[in-house]
């Protein structure tokens, strides 16, 4: 009966903090069911994780060359297909951030598309070179004529993850 209980209270905190875009800007790690997730990287132990819209907010006073370290759940957009090295994760109103793995140090799974994840790391806004946004398009298998169509560099939002989780 306790376990019932103790069920149904962390089902109705999840409930209440929804980890969609429903007014609620933050909520704390401590506020999910870790079981819930798949770890990848580093902890993930902030406790303000901001959704998709309150990142966005963060992304427009950002300056090339500035940094924040922050926390944020969103959806996943795209990821690689060639090893799970990196994933464009959305914020919204058409814009995403490219979500790299801090020192290349792990992986994310390369079927993750629409799933729902907790980042944590830094966030900076970067130019990319048409170099780059080639390989990426590469490696998202983009077609020989759309990799071409790449012809001039792109100020794009960054994030360095420490660590991912990724919803069950």
């Amino acid at each position: 009966m306790k376990k019932n209980i103790l069920f149904f209270a962390v089902l109705l905190l999840l409930m209440s903090c929804n980890l969609s875009n429903n007014g609620q800007n933050t909520f704390s790690i401590a506020e999910i069911d870790s079981k819930n997730y798949e770890s990848y990287g580093g902890k993930v132990s902030s406790e303000n994780i901001h959704n998709k819209k309150s990142i966005a907010e963060q992304y427009k006073t950002l300056k090339e060359g500035d940094t924040v370290t922050i926390a944020f759940s969103s959806t996943v957009n795209n990821v690689c297909k060639a090893k799970g090295c990196w994933m464009k994760v959305t914020l919204g109103d058409d814009k995403e951030t490219m979500v790299k793995f801090k020192d290349y140090g792990f992986f994310v799974p390369k079927d993750i598309e629409n799933d729902t994840v907790i980042v944590q790391g830094k966030a900076y806004v970067s130019e990319v070179s048409v170099e780059e946004q080639r390989h990426f398009a590469s490696d998202a298998g983009k077609t020989d004529e759309e990799i071409a169509s790449i012809t001039t560099p792109k100020k794009t939002y960054s994030f360095i993850a420490d660590g991912v989780l990724i919803k069950n």
